[in-house]
């Protein structure tokens, strides 16, 4: 299935997943987790989801590079400060938190299902072929800062 390979901008795809979140109904494989500390729970994973997001462009600004997902060989230097000392995906990990917290609010089996959906997806069609443009682009350099950084976090 390479020719899925690099083609959903991960944004795009991002609003996909929060749209069929959304629009499933709170009946189908109902998974109530009742707490009145739900809500500051979900919030509280979307503003730190925001953060991510917004550090990890910041970062990317200040190099000066692509943010574009769509062609990783046109990074001009690979970024490795900021929320990229902890994470070489962290804007993914910003939208899958996100999609995690539609979950939350759902609270349906499907609903969950479609992060690990998403996260499959993510991983097979977005980050391993990003990694292996990354590896040609940047080499040695690149493959280093995978022995130092996880993936995800």
């Amino acid at each position: 299935m390479k020719f899925l390979e690099l083609k959903i901008p991960p944004a795009l795809l991002f609003l996909m997943f929060v749209a069929a979140i959304k629009f499933i109904p709170l009946t189908i494989f109902a998974v109530p987790v009742g707490s009145e500390f739900l809500p500051i729970i979900i919030k509280s994973i979307i503003f730190s989801a925001i953060a991510i997001v917004v550090f990890a462009i910041i970062s990317f600004r200040i190099a000066k590079t692509t943010v574009d997902p769509m062609s990783p060989d046109k990074a001009s230097k690979l970024v490795d400060s900021g929320i990229f000392r902890i994470s070489r995906n962290p804007m993914y990990l910003g939208f899958v938190l996100m999609i995690f917290a539609g979950a939350v609010y759902k609270q349906t089996l499907f609903a969950y299902l479609l992060v690990i959906v998403f996260v499959r997806y993510l991983h097979y069609f977005q980050i391993l072929p990003e990694e292996r443009m990354l590896t040609k682009v940047f080499g040695q350099d690149y493959t280093e800062y995978c022995k130092r950084v996880r993936r995800w976090l």
